[in-house]
């Protein structure tokens, strides 16, 4: 399976490109001032900004590739686009906060456990270099808990992805915690959706959990 990576030189893809060369995917990386030909690969993985992704996702469709998307920040207009341009191309579009799968099996902790602790309040860390705050993941931990939690964002050197969902009862203090201290942890999620991406519908499908029935 041939693979385009937009974004090969930056933080994910210099750890992921290797990595997904070692189980066997036949790799074609691609940054600012590469040239490049889509009509070969089977699939485009998009780590880049959400200024980039969405002439990129463009590119990709109009080439009847379908599109993984690991980048975060986009707004609910953005999102919908990608759904349209999509569904337009007759091509699957998948996005995902989070391909570690121990940090999607987190945010279902946490949305199971909001219905029983009466408050909660999400922390994430990351590198200094992140753009969006909250992050992507903090978010899509929000939003399924139902709760509106607070949500406290951290930047710091040296650190990759971290998060903590403390939820709070009287007397009790439950904490559900992933750390990512490697890039390579997204590694298998993302095979996950090569393998299923061809089997998705056109437009938008949002979430590394929708593949984990």
């Amino acid at each position: 399976m041939k693979v385009a990576f937009f974004g090969s030189l930056g933080k994910v893809g210099r750890e992921i490109c290797p990595a997904l060369e070692g189980a066997g995917y036949d790799v074609l990386g691609v940054d600012v001032g590469t040239t490049f030909d889509l009509r070969d690969c089977d699939a485009v993985i998009d780590f880049t900004e959400a200024a980039a992704v969405e002439k990129n996702v463009e590119g990709a469709l109009a080439h009847g590739v379908p599109c993984i998307v690991g980048t975060t920040g986009f707004s609910d207009k953005q999102l919908a686009k990608l759904d349209e341009m999509g569904r337009k191309a007759g091509q699957p579009v998948f996005l995902a906060p989070n391909f570690a799968i121990g940090a999607v099996l987190m945010m279902r902790f946490a949305r199971e456990a909001a219905h029983y602790m009466d408050r909660a309040e999400i922390i994430e860390l990351h590198h200094e270099t992140k753009k969006d705050a909250p992050s992507g993941t903090a978010k899509a931990t929000a939003e399924g808990m139902g709760t509106n939690p607070p949500i406290h964002s951290v930047r710091l050197p040296g650190l990759v992805a971290h998060q903590e969902v403390l939820l709070a009862s009287l007397g009790q203090l439950l904490t559900i915690r992933h750390d990512t201290f490697s890039r390579e942890a997204f590694l298998p999620g993302i095979v996950l959706v090569l393998q299923k991406i061809h089997s998705l519908p056109p437009g938008l499908t949002v979430g590394l959990e929708t593949l984990l029935r």
